[in-house]
């Protein structure tokens, strides 16, 4: 039988720890507080995020705070259409060796960090962003035919603007599948407008502290997975989840007639790891429905493929699983 006592402190740290990272974060990034949670959240679910805004927004201010305040390695990667793969996973280059003459030697490339901002992802070729895939499925890039191991842990944060799609490669549905949320960030109100320019055009530089250690996140993320998942919060995923198939007897009527694929497994598994962690953020070592319906539309948004007529009607996934979310109270 587990210790309580041990089990509620260990909650109380990972509570306590959230807290802190996000008021570090909250110094730095000013009017994004549910994009700072959804990005919390997926780092200690152990997922890549997916972050779709127009520019300005402190998208990469905000992956950089990350780093500071977790004492991670950051690299930042700006997708153009030029861009190869071995610009981003690195390359074998010629040296010379005093022992054994001229050899080869792999030289990394900016892959080889803990937070990866792969900045306007869309604007690659598909090339290289299958090259992204490997890392971000395996954890490890392939060069000349031989594995090369990522950092742990390794996090991709990209963004795409949805403004501007002119010239732009549309993500395959193979790669909206690895990320774990996909997260809307949105333009800020006025007042946090007034306090974004109070911030960043005085004399002042704002630094964000470093709160947790890499060894404290290893330890939180190992703990998510202890989180209880009781048989009907386990069959409210699952039956969520069938709900975005039009094939599901019982779907709603939007599903059947304009979706025409819905989550896959990994959006399940996605779903239940994100409400774990949204559960040990509020203090409790169980899943509940609210956690799970919580996570609903970052976790699945991106991964309903919409069919010819629900792409004509111009409809948003959200709207969707709005109506999944209603047909299962």
């Amino acid at each position: 039988m587990p210790d309580v006592k041990s089990l509620e402190r260990e909650v109380a740290a990972f509570t306590e720890g959230c807290l802190a990272l996000e008021r570090a974060l909250a110094s730095a990034v000013v009017g994004q507080q549910a994009t700072l949670d959804h990005v919390i959240t997926a780092l200690l679910a152990g997922g890549h995020v997916l972050l779709e805004g127009a520019p300005g927004l402190g998208k990469t201010l905000l992956v950089r705070s990350l780093a500071d305040a977790v004492d991670l390695t950051f690299s930042r990667v700006q997708f153009t259409p030029d861009l190869m793969p071995a610009d981003i996973t690195g390359t074998n280059v010629v040296v010379d060796d005093p022992k054994v003459g001229r050899t080869f030697r792999f030289q990394a490339g900016p892959l080889f960090a803990n937070l990866v901002l792969a900045d306007e992802i869309n604007r690659t070729t598909p090339k290289t962003q299958s090259a992204l895939l490997e890392a971000m499925q395996e954890g490890s890039v392939t060069v000349a035919g031989i594995p090369h191991h990522l950092p742990d842990p390794f996090m991709v944060l990209a963004t795409q603007n949805p403004i501007d799609m002119e010239g732009t490669y549309p993500l395959p549905e193979a790669q909206l599948d690895r990320f774990v949320m996909k997260i809307l960030v949105p333009f800020p109100q006025a007042s946090d407008l007034a306090k974004v320019l109070d911030l960043t055009t005085g004399s002042h530089v704002q630094k964000v502290a470093r709160v947790l250690s890499k060894e404290s996140l290893a330890t939180f993320r190992a703990l998510v997975r202890e989180v209880i998942l009781a048989p009907p919060m386990r069959d409210l995923a699952v039956q969520l989840t069938m709900a975005t198939h039009p094939s599901t007897p019982d779907a709603p009527p939007s599903v059947k007639k304009f979706v025409r694929h819905g989550a896959s497994p990994r959006g399940a598994q996605a779903l239940v790891a994100c409400a774990k962690v949204r559960a040990l953020r509020l203090g409790r070592a169980h899943v509940d429905s609210s956690d799970i319906k919580a996570m609903v539309l970052p976790t699945l948004r991106h991964r309903l493929i919409l069919n010819f007529e629900g792409e004509a009607e111009g409809l948003a996934s959200d709207r969707i699983l709005a109506d999944v979310l209603q047909s299962r109270p």
